[in-house]
């Protein structure tokens, strides 16, 4: 087993030797920064965040011919924002005018340096977008700072309940995943394998790595702890527990709280920004990273209480090669306004909603995460959208637009992948469709159980 001194010669030499001398990325120097403004004032902060926003604002009438076009065509000129009410008068970004506008969103400087990263597509509709390196390890640092408010720091002993690899990686990619989670005293397990009649595997996996910190999706999480709730099993217990990709309700807390007899915190973030908001030690509403984004909720609605509830609008304030300002990304959020124990003057969501995936149940016990989908789907090409619906247990409708690009090849990798975590159980019906149906609050669901 990995010592006790391991994570602080992995913080203090190995990550900053890899980091900042072999990739020569200044995720550390970023990290520093963050770890200072998450104490600034209120006033502090919200001049920190107007400059960087005013700064990228500037920029994006200098190089992005989109908000340049869009911005004449409705008379507005940076200079005419002097405030963030100004700034919420500017029109909202969606997915559809990424995919319509996608060329011209890019700076005219900047677009031959791009990362480039797709989303998987909560709502049913893959996207890819660019990102600069500057921006890349900014989401890095900030996720460092929200992980380590749960005792998640680089270097501790964690156990991961994610997603599985898709497709056929190469030996060399393997080798690399494994040397690189060695490194990071990570072990991954794979929950898109989790069934009924394995669960006392995972329980085996965590005792015999004995994390100090376990990150998993919600589902599987409160499946495991349920287990081991009704069989009595007790596993070794971490310090901290990090929820992702769904939201953490508080009688899912209770659950696994009880089960691993640790705390639980909760996170929110997307592919397209990485962490947006997370729980500090006081575990009460999650910190907005006010001072890497600008977070709004947009036609927001008032509760008796104060709190608002409106669909967020994120702008990252880094990426400068293909900046998304004001982007819908379809969640929903309701805001929390007292000031939080810690001190920390970064603001608060209360809770965020509309990242709930329904699972998907088998013949054979097998729950699958409905993140399976969306991580999947994500690369197929020409895939514009889709949606998964479980009317019975043995059946799958996987109903599918199609655009350029998308084959024979691309509909046989999603059969053989469904087949890989689900075997012959359960039968994949496809389908060609022109459009999926939104729900009644404006949403594409991925995945919709139909079952009691």
């Amino acid at each position: 087993m990995m010592a006790n001194w391991y994570e602080p010669v992995f913080r203090g030499v190995l990550y900053p030797a890899y980091e900042s001398g072999l990739r020569r990325r200044r995720t550390l120097a970023y990290l520093a920064e963050y770890q200072r403004s998450q104490w600034l004032s209120d006033d502090e902060l919200a001049a920190l965040q107007w400059r960087r926003l005013k700064a990228l604002l500037e920029h994006c009438q200098r190089e992005v011919p989109y908000y340049r076009r869009r911005w004449r065509e409705l008379s507005i000129a940076p200079e005419d924002i002097r405030n963030l009410d100004d700034f919420a008068q500017l029109p909202v970004l969606t997915k559809q005018d990424i995919r319509e506008h996608y060329d011209e969103l890019k700076a005219e400087s900047l677009r031959d340096q791009l990362l480039y990263k797709a989303t998987g597509g909560s709502t049913g509709e893959p996207l890819r977008f660019g990102l600069t390196r500057e921006s890349n390890d900014r989401r890095t640092a900030v996720m460092w700072r929200g992980y380590g408010w749960a005792d998640a720091r680089m270097g501790r002993r964690t156990l991961f309940l994610w997603s599985g690899t898709v497709g056929a990686p190469s030996p060399l990619h393997r080798l690399k995943d494994r040397l690189y989670n060695a490194a990071f005293a990570r072990r991954m397990l794979d929950t898109f394998r989790m069934t009924e009649a394995n669960l006392a595997e995972y329980a085996d996996a965590i005792d015999a790595y004995r994390p100090d910190v376990i990150v998993g999706y919600v589902g599987p999480l409160v499946q495991l702890a349920q287990w081991l709730l009704a069989t009595g099993r007790r596993v070794f217990r971490p310090q901290s527990i990090l929820g992702a990709a769904e939201a953490l309700h508080e009688f899912q807390r209770r659950i696994i709280e009880q089960a691993f007899d640790a705390p639980a915190f909760n996170t929110y973030g997307c592919r397209e920004f990485m962490l947006i908001a997370s729980e500090c030690e006081e575990r009460d509403g999650l910190h907005v990273n006010a001072d890497h984004l600008v977070v709004e909720l947009h036609q927001p609605t008032q509760a008796a209480d104060g709190a608002h509830t409106g669909n967020l609008l994120i702008t990252d304030l880094f990426n400068y090669g293909m900046p998304f300002v004001r982007y819908l990304n379809g969640d929903l959020a309701t805001s929390e306004s007292s000031p939080c124990r810690c001190g920390r003057a970064l603001p608060r969501l209360r809770r965020v909603e509309g990242r709930q995936l329904d699972a998907i149940r088998t013949p054979a016990g097998h729950l699958l995460p409905g993140e399976f989908f969306p991580h999947m789907l994500k690369d197929v090409r020409g895939l514009t959208s889709y949606q998964v619906v479980q009317t019975s247990l043995d059946r799958l409708d996987l109903s599918l637009v199609r655009g350029d690009g998308f084959d024979e090849q691309s509909l046989a990798y999603i059969r053989n992948e469904v087949s890989k975590v689900l075997g012959d159980s359960i039968a994949l019906h496809c389908h060609f469709v022109d459009d999926i149906p939104l729900t009644s609050s404006g949403k594409r669901r991925v995945t919709v159980s139909k079952l009691p």
